[in-house]
C-alpha cells in the first residue's frame, strides 16, 4: 500500500504535541489535517467543557467514537486524536486498522509545561494536583497508546521539527 494512501493518526496524552506536530506533518506532506477535538467542536457548536458538564465523560466518549469513525473512512489524512480516545475498545479496534498510528509520548514534567496555561482540558480543571491527575491518566492510558501504535516518539526533549523528521521517516520505511 502507497504511504499518499495511507492515514497518520497521532495518539498520546494532552499536551504531547498531537495538534501542532499534525498541522506541520499534514502541511509538509501536503495531506489534510483534522483534530478530533476540532470536529467535535465545529459539529455540536459547543466547546469540550460544555459537552463534559451537560453529558459528562460517557457523552462525550460516545461522540467522540463517531467522529473518529468517520474521519477514519477517510484517506490520506493526517488525524490527532484527543489524549482519551484510547480508552474505549471500539476506538482501538478502528485506529489499529487505520494507518500509520503514531503514539506521542512525553515525561510528565513537559505535559506539565504544555497544559500548565491552558483553560480547555476538562480532567485538568478541578484538579489540586495537576501533576497527580497527568501522571495517573499516563500510567493508566500508555498501555493502550502502545496497543494501537505503529511507531512511538519519545517528544521529551525534541523540538517540532524533530519529531516531525521522526515521523516521515517511518513513513518512507513504510513505502
Amino acid at each position: 500500500m502507497e504511504t499518499t494512501s495511507k492515514n497518520i493518526v497521532l495518539v498520546g496524552p494532552m499536551g504531547s504535541g498531537k495538534t501542532t506536530v499534525g498541522r506541520r506533518l499534514a502541511h509538509e506532506l501536503n495531506q489534510d489535517f483534522y483534530d478530533t477535538d476540532h470536529e467535535i467542536i465545529d459539529k455540536t457548536g459547543v466547546t469540550i467543557d460544555h459537552i463534559f458538564d451537560i453529558e459528562g465523560e460517557d457523552g462525550f466518549r460516545e461522540r467522540e467514537s463517531k467522529i473518529l469513525e468517520n474521519l477514519c473512512q477517510m484517506s490520506n489524512i493526517i488525524l490527532a486524536t484527543g489524549g482519551g480516545i484510547i480508552i474505549l475498545s471500539k476506538n482501538r479496534e478502528i485506529l489499529k486498522n487505520v494507518g500509520l498510528v503514531v503514539y506521542l509520548s512525553s515525561s510528565v514534567d513537559q505535559l506539565l509545561m504544555r497544559t500548565a496555561k491552558s483553560k480547555t482540558r476538562p480532567l485538568l480543571e478541578n484538579s489540586a494536583d495537576r501533576r497527580k491527575t497527568i501522571t495517573e491518566l499516563v500510567d493508566a492510558r500508555d498501555v493502550y497508546y502502545r496497543e494501537v501504535a505503529s511507531l512511538v516518539v519519545d517528544t521529551t526533549g525534541k523540538n517540532l521539527h524533530e519529531v516531525i523528521n521522526i515521523i516521515k521517516r517511518e513513513t518512507e520505511n513504510v513505502e
